[in-house]
């Protein structure tokens, strides 16, 4: 066997003080919504937002006195660069960290920030990390990959310790994958302290890269995705023989589902969560057969969301739900139509936050305007009762 619980365990020692001991919440709402007892494993609180810092310190420590002061290297456009640069800072190790050259400013700065030396390559992941290969050859550093790492998968492991601490009688674990590393170590804590426990993965439909290597089939990725932390096209060898060898399910979710999972974190727990460390909650929300009315535990790994994303979703979330209302109106243009449109919202108790009025290109004629509202509502309901208050009016309205 490729790693073993005492090398978790072992590795749990290793970056104890460095890495914070997260809480598992169980939280109503989230409960109520996904119709089970949910332990949230809370990574998003490290100091750099995920899980990854598991991993990485437990590498670091390892480090024999050549390789720290030879330095290190890593690919990546996220969460690994950020835990590699932070702990080599820390170890007082100098750090290169190889960015693909489409990486977000902000994930760059943050890097630059926890003190490596970034490096901008290629176009995709893969020309990164051939780079960074290559400059591991060419300066002596030493490669930190971020999953493929027997280390790197004890850090990771460290979680399932925390989780079944938190937790001992759970009835399942549901975890992202992306390389595989946390799966892996996950995986093997559980095999040895719950051997009954079942164990999955979480992948979203368009990177499914895990699910196909499990099943022999070739690998068919791409495509844009909310979960970047987990859309790869390669996983690691080293974590993909220990999830067959455990025969381990990966299950996969739609985009909407993960969106769903982020909007339900941070309104019913509160919780920031990026795409991939919603992923576990998205599991539960579309599987209910398989998970209804038990005890599940599934790591927050990353709160690393852009704002303007979060926002996003967050509001194509109240769209669905039917918490806000959008409609189109074809109004004659004449004085005290507006006033009259808001009247009746008013009366039907919806608060109007956004307002468009074209007067000259969109209207069918000269005579009439095309007004776009944006309403908040308090369900679909009240929904239904603006509308037909308007429609009493004799407007014409359409939803949208």
């Amino acid at each position: 066997m490729p790693l073993s619980l005492a090398e978790v365990r072992a590795a749990a020692a290793r970056i104890h003080g460095r890495v914070l001991r997260t809480p598992s919440i169980e939280n109503p709402a989230v409960n109520a919504a996904c119709g089970a007892r949910v332990m949230l494993k809370l990574d998003n609180l490290q100091a750099i937002g995920a899980f990854k810092e598991r991993g990485a310190a437990n590498r670091l420590a390892l480090l024999s006195e050549r390789e720290r002061a030879g330095g290190v290297i890593a690919m990546s456009a996220g969460n690994h660069a950020q835990a590699v640069a932070r702990h080599s800072t820390l170890l007082g190790i100098a750090a290169t960290i190889v960015m693909p050259r489409f990486t977000p400013s902000t994930k760059i700065v943050r890097t630059e920030g926890f003190g490596a030396r970034v490096v901008l390559h290629g176009e995709t992941l893969a020309e990164a990390g051939a780079h960074a290969h290559q400059l591991a050859i060419e300066q002596g550093l030493t490669f930190i990959h971020p999953y493929d790492d027997p280390a790197v998968i004890a850090g990771q492991g460290t979680m399932a310790l925390e989780m079944l601490e938190d937790a001992p009688e759970l009835d399942a674990m549901i975890l992202p994958v992306g390389g595989g590393g946390m799966l892996a170590g996950c995986a093997v804590v559980a095999a040895e302290l719950r051997p009954s426990l079942p164990v999955f993965g979480v992948e979203v439909e368009g990177y499914q890269a895990m699910r196909q290597r499990l099943a022999g089939q070739p690998v068919q990725v791409g495509g844009p995705t909310i979960a970047e932390g987990i859309a790869v096209r390669d996983v690691g060898e080293l974590p993909l023989a220990i999830l067959q060898k455990f025969g381990i399910e990966v299950l996969v979710v739609s985009e909407r589902a993960v969106e769903q999972g982020i909007a339900l974190l941070a309104e019913g727990a509160k919780v920031v969560s990026e795409g991939a460390g919603a992923a576990g909650v998205a599991a539960i929300l579309t599987y209910p057969e398989r998970f209804a009315g038990k005890r599940i535990a599934t790591p927050v790994c990353g709160g690393n969301i852009d704002p303007r994303i979060l926002s996003n979703v967050l509001l194509r979330n109240l769209l669905r739900d039917g918490r806000l209302l959008r409609l189109h109106l074809e109004i004659p243009d004449r004085p005290g139509v507006l006033a009259d449109i808001a009247t009746r919202v008013a009366a039907a108790g919806g608060n109007v936050i956004e307002v468009s009025h074209q007067r000259l290109f969109a209207a069918p004629s000269v005579q009439t305007a095309e007004l776009e509202l944006m309403i908040e509502v308090r369900d679909r309901a009240q929904a239904d009762a603006i509308v037909a208050a308007l429609e009493a009016g004799d407007y014409v309205v359409r939803r949208g």
